[in-house]
C-alpha cells in the first residue's frame, strides 16, 4: 500500500489517485466482487475487538476475555484466509496465464503471505 503524505491509499506499487491509463488500466483486486461482504465481516471482528476492550474496563473474568480474544483471532485468521484464496485464483492466476517475470513476482508474493500467516 502507497501512502502520501496527505494519508491518500494506494495499492502497491501505483500511486494515489491514479486511476489508470489507455496503456494501463486500473488493476481490479481478487477481492473486488465480495467487497461490501468483506466490509461487513470486517466491521463485525471491530465489533467483537470493540467488545474486548470493554470486556476489560467492566473487569470481566480473565478466562472470559481469553475465550472472545480467541474467538476475535479466529475471524480474523479465517478473513486472511478468504482473502487469500480470491488472490491466488485471481491475482495469481491471472500473472501465472500471461507468464514471464510477473508470473514469478506473484508466486513469490503469495508465498511470503502464506509464511506470514502461518507464522502469525
Amino acid at each position: 500500500m502507497t501512502v502520501t503524505e496527505t494519508g491518500d491509499t494506494a495499492p502497491h506499487g501505483e500511486q494515489p489517485g491514479a486511476g489508470g491509463s489507455a496503456e494501463h488500466p486500473p488493476h481490479q483486486h481478487g477481492y473486488a466482487e465480495q467487497r461490501d461482504q468483506h466490509l461487513k465481516r470486517l466491521r463485525r471482528i471491530e465489533g467483537q475487538i470493540r467488545g474486548l476492550q470493554r470486556m476489560v474496563e467492566q473487569d470481566v473474568y480473565c478466562i472470559d476475555i481469553l475465550t472472545q480474544v480467541s474467538a476475535g483471532t479466529k475471524a480474523l485468521q479465517s478473513f486472511a484466509l478468504q482473502l487469500l484464496e480470491e488472490h491466488l485464483r485471481h491475482c495469481v492466476a491471472d500473472a501465472a496465464a500471461k507468464g514471464g517475470p510477473e508470473a514469478d513476482d506473484k508466486v513469490a508474493e503469495a508465498t511470503a503471505a502464506i509464511a506470514r500467516l502461518l507464522r502469525s
